[in-house]
């Protein structure tokens, strides 16, 4: 196997965060919980929106927008799963 660096993903990224991503799967990092990004409890705007899943209340992901970039923190989710189409 050769190893590349994180350009090499590139592509599937792209794919991926095209998406509709309040239809993409969460599992919850805290129980275990699995849920589309729709049926998470949010809170925000300021500084940032907070998703807190629906079955434990654990934090799930934040979102914060500044003028020039978007911050994302997944640290409360195992996995995001999005479908994609013509896959």
């Amino acid at each position: 196997m050769n190893e590349l660096d994180g350009n090499a993903m590139a592509g599937d990224l792209l794919e991926v965060f095209a998406a509709d991503a309040t239809s993409a799967r969460f599992t919850c990092a805290g129980c275990g919980h699995a849920d589309a990004l729709a049926t998470l409890r949010m809170w925000g705007p300021a500084p940032g929106r907070v998703g807190r899943c629906p079955h434990c209340e654990d934090v799930v992901l934040r979102v914060v927008r500044a003028p020039d970039r978007i911050f994302l923190d997944l640290r409360g989710a195992v996995r995001l799963e999005f479908s994609v189409s013509g896959s």
